[in-house]
């Protein structure tokens, strides 16, 4: 089984869906002759010309809207954003448009489209381009939201999300790009809304997604040390919610800590810890923990900013508060 980065994977899915549909185009900042901000794109445009790979000026309102557009008419747009923090200025766009205009249609126009690139912190790059749009986007019906932290992962799901009749929001990591996975040979989808399990276990359930996998993984081996067994849930999809596998294990092991990239106030770690209050409650042995930014803006400053941020040992504390071991 081949073993490829994240962004090989994501072109790999790209590549395999503009093959297969010539409905399928991508269109953004430097996609094209520079190859992708971060490589993403690479040789596409080679390979799919102009038409199909569309280099933008800086323009996110003017080129979301066009996406807009394009789907409505029956094609199926890829708009990647160099970050999910340029994708402040398309809000109106991508929230009054697309997420609305199927239901404002009466499902006369569908919107298959994907908004897609990296979210949340990366490295110094301070506070107005290290933001968190979980818990915006989510907030909002009309649209999907997928998070993706493996090769395998990104690929599968940027493939359904393509394939999907309505807008998807789909967050990667600019510091996760390189990560490297086995991705198996041929087509594949992974269906958007399945929760997947990273790791087994059967006495603390760590929910995490996008950046939080890796650093949860860390904290579930320093658990394991101490003699704590945890179980790694990675959401994937954050709109639709996986409530069945969220739920599954918090009935087994009895213990939650959520760990992510995001603010505390609202969002997803907050509407998880409510389903499970509201759906688990009988069956916890402890509140619900959840380890994630600090209510903060970020500093560029690196020791601030790693102070911001969640860590194996930071999620490791949390873990031995519900289990009721000293950390």
């Amino acid at each position: 089984m081949p073993t490829l980065q994240i962004r090989e994977a994501l072109r790999d899915a790209l590549d395999e869906e503009m093959s297969r549909d010539d409905r399928v185009f991508v269109m953004g900042e430097e996609v094209g002759y520079y190859n992708g901000a971060y490589k993403v794109t690479q040789g596409l445009l080679d390979k799919y010309g102009e038409q199909r790979v569309v280099d933008t000026p800086i323009a996110e309102t003017g080129f979301a809207g066009v996406g807009v557009g394009a789907a409505m008419a029956g094609l199926r747009p890829v708009i990647e954003f160099m970050t999910f923090n340029f994708s402040a200025v398309a809000f109106d766009q991508i929230l009054n448009n697309a997420a609305k205009l199927r239901h404002l249609s009466g499902g006369q126009f569908t919107l298959p489209m994907v908004f897609r690139g990296p979210n949340a912190a990366a490295h110094m790059l301070s506070s107005t381009h290290s933001q968190a749009f979980e818990s915006f986007y989510c907030g909002f019906p009309g649209v999907k939201v997928v998070s993706v932290a493996t090769p395998y992962d990104a690929k599968g799901l940027l493939k359904s999300a393509i394939r999907d009749e309505n807008p998807v929001i789909f967050f990667e990591s600019e510091v996760m790009y390189g990560v490297k996975g086995e991705v198996p040979e041929g087509e594949y989808l992974i269906p958007i809304g399945e929760a997947d399990i990273k790791r087994p276990g059967d006495q603390v359930t760590v929910i995490t997604w996008g950046q939080g996998v890796p650093i949860s993984l860390e904290a579930a081996k320093i658990a394991e040390q101490n003699g704590i067994d945890c179980e790694v849930i990675d959401l994937r999809t954050l709109r639709p919610l996986d409530t069945d596998a969220i739920l599954n294990s918090v009935r087994k092991t009895n213990r939650v800590v959520l760990a992510y990239h995001g603010w505390p106030y609202g969002g997803t770690g907050a509407e998880v810890a409510d389903l499970i209050a509201r759906e688990a409650f009988d069956h916890l042995d402890a509140p619900v923990e959840r380890v994630c930014y600090e209510d903060i803006n970020f500093s560029y400053a690196e020791n601030l900013e790693n102070l911001a941020i969640p860590s194996p040992e930071r999620i490791y504390e949390s873990i031995a508060k519900v289990a009721y071991k000293t950390a």
